[in-house]
This record gives structure tokens, sequence and C-alpha cells, in this order.
């Protein structure tokens, strides 16, 4: 699936999946170097994929929530230990002063 190779989008998913039903505002927060458009792209983009859902209410102000698909939630599910052994190669190479 190309979505997953692009920036951002295999992040996202975990995020949802870690806040479960998640405001913009709360996504953006985890997200501070990445640009409100981009950010924004790919939300769109897992959701148009069927792995995001977003739901918005009618109210003032206005309020959308996204959330993982049954998809998104088996993707999550994958993406899992793919991140963890990631963010232990980058403790490693912190502990050896690799890069």
């Amino acid at each position: 699936m190309d979505l997953l190779s692009r920036r951002y989008a295999m992040q996202l998913v975990c995020v949802v999946d870690a806040i479960g039903p998640a405001r913009y505002g709360d996504i953006e927060a985890t997200f501070e170097e990445v640009s409100s458009s981009t950010l924004s792209t790919r939300l769109e983009e897992l959701v148009d994929a069927g792995i995001l859902s977003r739901e918005q209410y009618d109210e003032i102000p206005p309020r959308v929530e996204y959330e993982l698909t049954e998809t998104g939630e088996e993707l999550g599910e994958r993406l899992e230990p793919l991140l963890t052994w990631a963010e232990e190669i980058d403790e490693t190479e912190l502990a050896t002063g690799q890069e």
C-alpha cells in the first residue's frame, strides 16, 4: 500500500490508535514539526483508504473526530512491533553515538 510509505502515515495510525477517537488538535499536538497542510492531507488519505473514519459533529464550534476503522485497528496491531523495533534501534544508536 503506497499510502503507508508516505511521511507520517504509519505514525498517524499509531497516534489515533493510542488516543482513541481523536480531535484534529489532539493529533496535531503530537506532530509539532508537521505542517497543518501535510497533516490534513495525510488524514484525508487515510480516511479515503478506509483506515480512519472521520466523524463531523454539528456543533458550534465545529468538532471532528478521527477513529480507526476495523481495517485500521488490524493495521495498528501489525505496525506496533515494527515501531517498537524502530524505537529500540534509535535508542541503541543514541547510546552508542551512531547515526
